[in-house]
């Protein structure tokens, strides 16, 4: 099997994982369709020069947020009652038939990387800044992030958490009627302390602006995942009252230039399924900025850094560090499902 075929297959399983069986349906309705093809958007994906997996340049989820965008758009109805349908005999057919009809779109869409900006991952943010309140009391903390895309995860103090519990489900957010987050929630409940959040700023490689970029963010998610394109939709609307602010750049240059910058209070940095992405000399650069502000900071001004990210064992792991002067604190804050369909909050200083 060559390597783009591949990359379809493993897409395919991937997405029945996480929950989309659509979306992987498509996958495998694709392969066969680009195999045969002789158009120029088949030529281009059986020749790409890098790795067309989800481990880097994610080609299949690239041309199924193509796809997306011209149901999202109404420019393909038929599309639209095919993805609506369980009928892969049409899905082969509507989907050969929106490629020959939108040959040229369809490749320009495929030459970006795809970004979801998954606004679920703010549950695992909100459960941290709790967790972080109760350790720093009132200490305020500016947020950066790494890898923002639009950004949308800047505004998670704006959004609300209600966590999916067996009993009466506590609330953990701020209450905006917006963005409301409702993961499986397992293990302990963070402790009700409101964390105080200064100015927020990101930066990411290819910046996508919320205004302008909204249709290629829904695209990006699985058509058959109602609540998540609810959820975009949701953050969307409150991106246009509080505009994040994301920099274009690559984030080991960004950070260092923050980190150096005067600031009257704390810090906290964190990144969610992004730090993969890095090449090895970024994440290296990266650990040496934050050692290097660590060793700086004191109980007025810490610096704290969150991740969410995989490290090959269930869902992503949680992992909180803490400089507040007299050395660094580490804690695993449990795991979470990529998507932030569940949460194991299982807080333990490691």
């Amino acid at each position: 099997m060559t390597a783009w075929r591949d990359a379809f297959a493993m897409q395919a399983k991937a997405c029945r994982a996480l929950g989309s069986p659509l979306t992987a349906r498509i996958c495998e309705q694709l392969a066969p369709i680009l195999e045969a093809g002789d158009d120029a958007l088949a030529r281009r994906v059986r020749t790409w020069p890098g790795d067309p997996s989800y481990r880097a340049d994610s080609v299949p989820l690239r041309l199924c947020g193509a796809l997306h965008a011209l149901v999202l758009n109404g420019d393909d109805p038929k599309l639209a009652q095919a993805y609506a349908e369980a009928n892969d005999a049409v899905l082969h057919r509507s989907i050969s038939q929106a490629i020959q009809d939108n040959q040229s779109r369809i490749l320009e869409w495929i030459e970006h990387a795809p970004q979801t900006n998954e606004v679920a991952r703010a549950a695992v943010l909100i459960a941290a800044g709790r967790f972080l309140a109760g350790l720093l009391g009132r200490c305020r903390l500016d947020l950066l992030e790494l890898g923002a895309s639009a950004g949308l995860n800047l505004n998670f103090p704006r959004y609300s958490l209600v966590a999916n519990t067996e009993h009466d489900p506590p609330f953990l957010g701020e209450r905006q009627p917006e963005v409301w987050l409702s993961p499986e929630w397992r293990g302990t409940i963070p402790a009700h302390a409101l964390l105080a959040t200064g100015a927020a700023r990101g930066v990411d490689l290819n910046p996508l602006d919320p205004a302008r970029d909204g249709l290629r963010l829904l695209s990006y998610i699985w058509p058959d995942q109602r609540a998540r394109l609810e959820r975009m939709q949701a953050a969307l609307a409150l991106a246009e009252r509080y505009p994040p602010r994301v920099d274009r750049g690559d984030a080991a240059d960004w950070l260092p230039a923050r980190l150096a910058e005067s600031c009257p209070h704390g810090r906290l940095v964190y990144h969610t399924v992004a730090a993969q992405y890095f090449p090895a000399a970024t994440r290296g650069r990266i650990e040496a900025a934050l050692q290097d502000a660590g060793a700086k900071a004191s109980p007025e001004r810490p610096l704290a850094h969150l991740s969410m990210e995989a490290d090959g064992g269930e869902g992503a792991a949680l992992a909180l560090r803490l400089w507040a002067g007299g050395g660094m604190r580490r804690w695993s804050l449990g795991r979470a499902d990529f998507h932030a369909r569940w949460i194991d909050w299982q807080p333990k200083e490691t």
